[in-house]
């Protein structure tokens, strides 16, 4: 058969979506409470697309609270929702606030 590809090589596929002008990548925004966040990290750690980093300040608690490095790359998955203990941290899907602005712009 064919040589094996490497790990360098972005994969290649056999046909291209018929729809991928269309398609629209999903954007979040994350919202964190920092006076609920107790330091676990679970939501730094477990992101998929390292949207999250801990903080070096603290909260009146005495904890490094988590906050977005990297937000435009969230992909509102809601991971950080069900992971966190605290119910410290949220997301909001961001295209649907920019699809009702643009409504708003185009009436």
């Amino acid at each position: 058969m064919g040589e094996p590809s490497t790990s360098s090589e972005k994969p290649k596929y056999w046909r291209t979506p018929l729809d991928i002008d269309k398609l629209q990548m999903p954007k979040g925004k994350v919202f964190i409470i920092k006076e609920r966040c107790k330091g676990c990290g679970f939501c730094v750690e477990y992101c998929p697309r390292d949207v999250l980093e801990l903080s070096y300040e603290f909260n009146s608690k005495g904890y490094h609270y988590p906050y977005p490095k990297n937000e435009e790359a969230c992909v509102n998955c809601k991971l950080c929702d069900m992971l966190c203990p605290e119910f410290a941290i949220y997301t909001v899907d961001a295209t649907k606030e920019k699809k009702t602005e643009v409504e708003k712009v185009g009436n």
